[in-house]
């Protein structure tokens, strides 16, 4: 059944155009008493006056949430080297939620919400400011449904941009990393809450896919309005149940998730009268949604602006997140560690300034077992608890030594080391991961990305630039045999951004961390002998002897990096 003032064309696409829309009608059916179908007619009428309010309330308030709101996103946004982007460039571009109070202490922070309660008082404030205004000009806008049109391709566009970048780092399996060797080697009770969830993931990479394809495609789906219902769908019932599992887990990355279930939301509040008319009261319902007509060069602009936010935000995208998954995973060392150390170690000897300290679980001193991954890492085990970093390993650092996901979250006596290695020599130049200063806490990763830069640009200015004698501990012709790590990766990964960060971390380095210095020697790795100056500056002799640790865990078929 169709209204002769409704278009049949427009009718079957579920749209109706402005000018139809005032003078279109809607049969809703109804059962009489004697059980017949009857058709009654309503007529859409103008906006009410409540409902006038709670616009005016809510078009400031997501307008808002949905842009940029720090100095910083746009230094970043026009800065970007287009020939040699990092993912990192178009996800920080992404990725972003509003940033008015800044670090303000006089507001409380309620998790994360408060920001949001203060821009909806504002918010409020100003609605009513402009709703007086209007009563006293009697200037109305004349179209509110233009408006309201507006604001939804706003938050659809926001939200998908936002969504898409953050799926990718699933899709690509780089945010929930595989375990590597010293994690799988920890001891169950070592490991926060959110590392466990975050493992569990990690170890089923193919599941983590998944939930990047669901990410992905509803924001696809919202950059096109004819989608925009089933986006939205996805959108609120994928991160509504990430926001559960961060509160319930401790996860630390609500607050972001929220942040997609309130938009997705606001895009579905469009659709609730006739889902209401059609599934719960059962009624003959004809969908009449306002869009303008877009002609000649507004039309040409419409296209082009989609285009080019399609191929950025989907293809670009797409192509230097497989760069940064396959060569340089944001989570993961990059630099590939020395082939023949690589494995798991029984510690069958070990030496302190000369002295023979014979195996004993509760020794605090003596390693108890070590780990060389396929990347720059050492871990070893002794029975002394390390201080517990309640980060979860994300942010955007470049250099290894600051990539911190198999140490955080993890307690008891885990000590991780990144080390360069001269291989001329057979010399390992170690630094323990873990740095003092840090006190981390939360998400620098997925909720990822404001936090940790803004904690590096803080900690240089408190530090200064210090390249004095803690910059200085690797001779330099043992720097010389080492090389630049930024050239330790495929040249088809290299980028402005990584080139620029591998300089500007290592400034910021104070000399707080713990290191060592150990030759090693081998022939194939089953048997390996260090030898050297440990972080106490005391001398080591460690004797290694590789066994094959068969694990229960499958072996992942999908693995980031290149070593």
């Amino acid at each position: 059944m169709t209204h002769p003032n409704i278009n049949p064309e427009r009718l079957d696409l579920g749209l109706v155009s402005p000018e139809e829309l005032v003078d279109t009608y809607v049969a809703e059916k109804q059962t009489s008493t004697n059980g017949n179908s009857a058709g009654t007619i309503k007529r859409y009428h103008d906006w009410t006056g409540g409902q006038k309010i709670l616009f005016r309330i809510a078009f400031i308030f997501f307008i808002v949430m949905s842009l940029p709101t720090s100095a910083s996103w746009y230094k970043n946004a026009f800065s970007l080297d287009w020939l040699h982007l990092h993912y990192r460039d178009l996800y920080d571009v992404a990725r972003f939620q509003p940033n008015i109070l800044g670090r303000a202490t006089w507001w409380p922070s309620w998790m994360g919400y408060g920001e949001w309660v203060f821009i909806l008082l504002v918010s409020t404030a100003l609605g009513l400011v402009w709703t007086a205004i209007v009563r006293i000009r009697k200037a109305e806008p004349r179209n509110y449904n233009l408006l309201y049109y507006w604001l939804r391709v706003v938050v659809r566009y926001r939200a998908g941009i936002g969504i898409i970048g953050f799926g990718f780092t699933k899709l690509m399996p780089t945010q929930l990393p595989y375990p590597s060797l010293g994690l799988l080697n920890t001891n169950f009770g070592d490991l926060t809450a959110q590392k466990i969830y975050w493992l569990s993931i990690g170890i089923v990479p193919w599941y983590e896919v998944f939930t990047g394809v669901v990410e992905v495609l509803a924001g696809a789906l919202l950059f096109f309005r004819a989608t925009t219902f089933w986006g939205s769908v996805l959108l609120f019932g994928a991160l509504a149940d990430i926001v559960y599992v961060n509160l319930a887990y401790d996860g630390g990355v609500h607050g972001y998730s929220s942040y997609f279930v309130l938009l997705s939301g606001f895009l579905l509040v469009y659709y609730v009268r006739d889902l209401y008319n059609l599934l719960i009261r059962e009624q003959f319902t004809i969908p009449a949604y306002f869009y303008p007509t877009f002609r000649g060069w507004q039309q040409v602009a419409r296209i082009s602006l989609k285009t080019a936010t399609i191929g950025i935000f989907l293809v670009l995208l797409f192509w230097i997140q497989y760069l940064n998954f396959r060569y340089d995973p944001y989570k993961q060392p990059a630099q590939k560690g020395v082939r023949e150390l690589r494995g798991n170690y029984n510690v069958t000897e070990f030496r302190l300034n000369n002295k023979a300290i014979p195996y004993a679980p509760l020794d605090s001193v003596r390693w108890q077992e070590a780990t060389f991954e396929n990347w720059s890492t050492l871990t070893f085990k002794v029975n002394r608890p390390v201080p517990l970093d309640l980060s979860n390993g994300g942010g955007s650092p470049m250099r290894d030594l600051n990539r911190t996901f198999e140490l955080t979250g993890v307690a008891g006596g885990q000590r991780v080391f990144y080390y360069d290695a001269d291989p001329v020599n057979h010399v390992l130049y170690l630094q323990d991961k873990y740095r003092p200063s840090d006190g981390r806490r939360g998400e620098g990763g997925e909720g990822e990305g404001a936090a940790a830069p803004k904690r590096n640009r803080e900690n240089t200015k408190r530090r200064g630039k210090s390249d004095g004698a803690a910059d200085n501990w690797i001779p330099a012709a043992a720097l010389a045999n080492i090389g630049p790590e930024n050239t330790k990766i495929e040249a088809i990964a290299r980028t402005t951004r990584r080139t620029k960060g591998i300089k500007s971390e290592a400034r910021q380095e104070d000399g707080k961390r713990k290191r060592m210095v150990l030759n090693y020697q081998t022939t194939d790795g089953s048997h390996v002998v260090l030898t050297g100056v440990n972080e106490n500056k005391d001398s080591i002799y460690v004797v290694l002897d590789r066994v094959n640790r068969p694990y229960a865990l499958s072996k992942s078929t999908l693995n980031a990096g290149s070593y």
